[in-house]
C-alpha cells in the first residue's frame, strides 16, 4: 500500500498510481531527448529528418526501458532503471556521421552495444573488487555526474556563453523548491508526486515569468498529433569503418561502467537488505542496456543508456516498482508515434528539468555517501575514496587535460564515474597488498 514507504520493487502498483508515477518518469526520460535534436542540428537535418531520429531514439530507450525492468529470465535486471538517449555518444557518433552518414552512425552504434553485452558476463568476477564502501562511493559519483548538465539547466543556460536572466533564476530556484517541499512535508500522494508537482508549477510559473516558453508550446501545433516514423532515404543502410571502431569501443567501456553505477545505486535503494552486491541482476541488467543500444542502432536512432536521474528519482519518493519502469518505457514508446505531444514535452523549461537533475542527483550523493560510512572507516579507505574522488572531478572540471593523454588513459578518464571507480578500484587493491601478503604468510605456516 502507498504511504510513506511507497511501492517496493516487485509491487504493482494500482493502475492510477502507476500511470502517474511512469508519467513522473518520463518527464525525465524526456529530457534526454535534446541529445537527438542537437544531433540532427549539428547534421542540417530536415525536420522530418529530426522527427525520424527523436522517434527511433525513443522506440529503442522505449523497449530497453521494458526489458530492463521487467527482468526476464537471462536479460533485464528487474530493477527500476529507464534506459534514455546517452550524451556519452554524441561526441563519437557525430564523427561517424560527418565521416560515413547515418548509416555509419548505425552500424558503429551496433558494434557498441555489442561490445556491452560482451563485457557484461564479466561482472559476476568483480565480486571480491567491489567492497560495500566502494559500491556507496559508486553510488555517490552517480549523482556527481549529472552535475555539469543539472547546474547548466538550472540557470537556462543551452550554450557555455549564454547570458543567465533573473527570470530563469527564479523558475529553477521555485521549482526545485517546491519539490523539495512537496517531498519532506507532503503526504502520500504529494510526497510520491514532488516531481511532478515541482514541474507543472515551475512550467507555470515560465510561461508567465518568459513569454518564448509559451511560444515553444504553441509551436506544437504545426505538427501531426499521430504519424508513424518514417525511414527516409537518410536512415537506409548499415555500414562500419574500421577506423571508428576503437573510438566507440573505449565509449562502451566507459558506458558500461556507468551503467553498472547505476545498476548498482538502483539495486541498492530497491533492495537496502541486501547485505552484500548481488551481481546476477547487475549482469543481467548490462546485457539488457547493451541490447537497448544495438536496438538503437538497428532502427536508427542514437545510442541510449540507463538513466542516473530516474534512479534518484525512485529512491526519493520510495517509489522502486519495476512495473513503473515498464509503464515508463511503454509510454515512450506510444509517445514516439504522437509528434506533437513529443515537441510539448520536449518544451519543458530548461530550469526546470535542472531542478529536476539537482533534485534526483542530490538523492544519490547523500545514498552513496551513507553506505560509504556505514561500515567502521581507517586511513586505508580514506586515500581509496579521496584518490579517487580527485580525480573523477578532475574530468569535470579539466576536461581537456585528459584529451592529451594515451588513449588507453582516455578509455577511462572520461567522467566522474567511470573515472572514480576505476581508480578506487585499482588504488584498493594496490594498498590492500600487504593483506594479501599476510594472507600468504598464514597459509604456509599453516602447511607447515
Amino acid at each position: 500500500m502507498a504511504g510513506r514507504r511507497g511501492y517496493g520493487v516487485n509491487e504493482l502498483p494500482p493502475a492510477t498510481h502507476l500511470l502517474v508515477s511512469s508519467l513522473q518518469h518520463v518527464l525525465l526520460m524526456v529530457t534526454s531527448l535534446v541529445i537527438p535534436i542537437l544531433f540532427a542540428s549539428q547534421l542540417g537535418g530536415s525536420p522530418e529528418f529530426t522527427a525520424g531520429l527523436i522517434a527511433f531514439s525513443m522506440l529503442a530507450a522505449g523497449v530497453g526501458s521494458v526489458i530492463q525492468s521487467v527482468g526476464l529470465p537471462f536479460i533485464g535486471s528487474g530493477y527500476l532503471c529507464p534506459n534514455v538517449c546517452g550524451p556519452s555518444y554524441f561526441s563519437v557518433s557525430l564523427s561517424a556521421a560527418w565521416i560515413g552518414g547515418v548509416a555509419l552512425t548505425r552500424g558503429m552504434t551496433i558494434v557498441a552495444g555489442a561490445v556491452e553485452m560482451a563485457l557484461a558476463p564479466l561482472i559476476q568476477r568483480l565480486r571480491r573488487v567491489f567492497p560495500a564502501f566502494i559500491v556507496g562511493l559508486v553510488v555517490a559519483m552517480v549523482g556527481v555526474s549529472i552535475l555539469a548538465p543539472a547546474i547548466s539547466s538550472f540557470f537556462g543556460l543551452a550554450l557555455r556563453d549564454d547570458a543567465i536572466r533573473s527570470a530563469d533564476m527564479i523558475i529553477g530556484g521555485v521549482s526545485l523548491l517546491v519539490m523539495v517541499l512537496a517531498n519532506l512535508w507532503g503526504r502520500r500522494l504529494a510526497k510520491m508526486y514532488c516531481l511532478l508537482i515541482g514541474t507543472l508549477v515551475g512550467w507555470g510559473l515560465a510561461v508567465i515569468l518568459a513569454p518564448e516558453y509559451w511560444h515553444d508550446l504553441a509551436a506544437a501545433s504545426d505538427l501531426p498529433m499521430l504519424a508513424v516514423p518514417s525511414l527516409g532515404s537518410s536512415f537506409r543502410g548499415i555500414t562500419f569503418d574500421l577506423r571508428m571502431v576503437i573510438p566507440f569501443v573505449v565509449i562502451a567501456v566507459s558506458g558500461s561502467l556507468k551503467s553498472f553505477g547505476n545498476l548498482l545505486a538502483a539495486q541498492g535503494i530497491s533492495e537496502p537488505g541486501l547485505k552484500e552486491t548481488d551481481f546476477a541482476p547487475i549482469r543481467k541488467g548490462l546485457l539488457a542496456d547493451g541490447f537497448s543500444t544495438v536496438l538503437a542502432g538497428l532502427l536508427g536512432g542514437v545510442a541510449v543508456d540507463t538513466s542516473s536521474s530516474n534512479v534518484g528519482l525512485a529512491g526519493a519518493t520510495r517509489v522502486t516498482s519495476r512495473w513503473i519502469g515498464v509503464g515508463a518505457g511503454g509510454i515512450f514508446v506510444v509517445l514516439a508515434f504522437f509528434p506533437r505531444l513529443i515537441l510539448i514535452l520536449s518544451a519543458i523549461p530548461r530550469p526546470v528539468m535542472g531542478a529536476s537533475l539537482i533534485f534526483a542527483g542530490s538523492f544519490m550523493v547523500c545514498t552513496g555517501m551513507k553506505q560509504m560510512f556505514s561500515e567502521p572507516w581507517d586511513e586505508r579507505k580514506t586515500f581509496v575514496v579521496g584518490i579517487s574522488f580527485f580525480f573523477g572531478m578532475s574530468t569535470a572540471f579539466l576536461p581537456g587535460l585528459y584529451a592529451r593523454t594515451p588513449r588507453l588513459v582516455q578509455t577511462f578518464f572520461t567522467d566522474p564515474l567511470p573515472t572514480a571507480t576505476v581508480v578506487a578500484v585499482l588504488v584498493n587493491q594496490l594498498l590492500g597488498l600487504d593483506r594479501l601478503v599476510s594472507r600468504w604468510r598464514w597459509r604456509q605456516r599453516r602447511r607447515r
